[in-house]
């Protein structure tokens, strides 16, 4: 282990096993966004086309270093302290990547982003204030043309999830007994493999966008159900 350095002089040294497996499911997910351009839309002639899963271990682990570095704390921590210590944490490099997709958006310009040419300056100004905040996008107001929540940084969608991940925990999952967060977890399982198995397309990928089908994988997919498991095994392993 070694030690942080960040905002906090009290906070918890961090484990470098997992910076390095971190850094490990970024690159497969940077490579799978690269081998994505030339699937025309087929997820399954992508080379690495369960890629995606990675997300699935980014939310684990957030569950686990969040519940690590927060849970034994709240006898001396409020809940306004823990957001504002999330705020701190994840929302700079929002701003910075909304700022820098706007700047470059119009270089995007193509037949894999076909909205772009229609777009005005006024309605990116829009789409990069609302990015700002980390509220979704409705499919009404997509400037790209692939629906996204954040169509100026499509993998925010992953932090939109990750928030409400943190307030579900610091509202109800930190308060919650460990039948009950054991019942939660069951749960999710049951909704990971029906989603595994009723699925249209036989993935499991999905979630950046207000569609019902991309709903439905955000609330039923593992790429979501884990951000629950996790801080809930968090929680219930002792010590």
């Amino acid at each position: 282990m070694n030690s942080s350095s960040t905002t906090y002089s009290d906070s918890k040294k961090h484990f470098l096993i997992l910076d390095a497996l971190r850094g490990v499911a970024a690159i497969i997910v940077v490579f799978m966004h690269i081998f994505e351009v030339y699937c025309g839309g087929d997820y399954h002639k992508l080379i690495i086309n369960h890629g995606y899963l990675a997300v699935d271990f980014f939310f684990m682990l957030s569950g686990y270093v969040m519940a690590h570095a927060y849970d034994d704390r709240w006898d001396t921590m409020t809940a306004w302290e823990f957001c504002k210590r999330r705020l701190i944490r994840l929302h700079p490099l929002i701003l910075l990547g909304m700022s820098l997709g706007a700047l470059l958006f119009f270089f995007q310009e193509s037949s894999f982003f076909p909205k772009i040419a229609d777009t005005s300056v006024a309605q990116l100004l829009l789409i990069m204030v609302i990015g700002y905040t980390l509220l979704p996008v409705p499919p009404s107001m997509d400037i790209r043309g692939w629906n996204e929540l954040h169509p100026l940084n499509g993998p925010a969608w992953s932090l939109f999830y990750e928030y409400i991940a943190n307030i579900l925990h610091v509202l109800f999952l930190r308060r919650a007994s460990k039948t009950v967060l054991s019942i939660l977890v069951f749960l999710a399982a049951l909704a990971t493999v029906w989603h595994a198995t009723t699925g249209p397309s036989g993935d499991m990928i999905g979630g950046w966008s207000l569609e019902p089908e991309q709903i439905k994988a955000s609330v039923t997919s593992p790429t979501h159900c884990t951000s629950h498991i996790s801080h809930s095994f968090a929680c219930i392993t002792p010590g």
